[in-house]
């Protein structure tokens, strides 16, 4: 990636809906070119889809959390199907330390939060942290790139 691929990355995720000519605009190339290095960015796997930031809350969902959950691998393996393609688990990563996996999830109440912590302690011990605020928003890994 030269400088020109990473200034594309920073742009698409600030916003994804850039036009190829605002787009080549900033970089000083061709439309054609940016649409290239796009295209070659997407085949290496770099950018890896284009998303829309929405309202969790506007949505209906007004309780955000982080669940962390203590499994033994058979149960792991159990209970990752169960979670993947509900609407309401933004994110799942698999950590080190005392606990398995660390879940980021939106409820509409506090009564589906604890359906579901219900539903995962089947599986293991867990720990819940409702989010509060978050005083950092998400911000996209091209902050992070020069």
């Amino acid at each position: 990636m030269d400088k020109v691929d990473k200034m594309l990355v920073k742009l698409l995720q600030e916003n994804a809906r850039y036009s190829l000519k605002q787009l080549s605009e900033q970089v000083y190339l061709s439309s054609p070119a940016v649409a290239s290095r796009i295209s070659k960015l997407e085949e290496s796997g770099i950018i890896t889809g284009y998303h829309a930031s929405v309202s969790s809350e506007k949505l209906g969902y007004h309780i955000s959390a982080y669940i962390s959950v203590s499994m033994v691998p058979k149960k792991k393996q159990e209970f990752l199907p169960i979670i993947q393609n509900r609407p309401n688990i933004l994110e799942c990563s698999i950590v080190s330390g005392d606990y398995t996996l660390i879940i980021k999830a939106i409820f509409a109440s506090t009564a589906e939060l604890d359906n579901f912590i219900a539903e995962a302690q089947r599986y293991g011990h867990t720990q819940t942290q409702i989010i509060l605020s978050e005083p950092v928003p998400y911000h996209s890994v091209s902050s992070s790139i020069e």
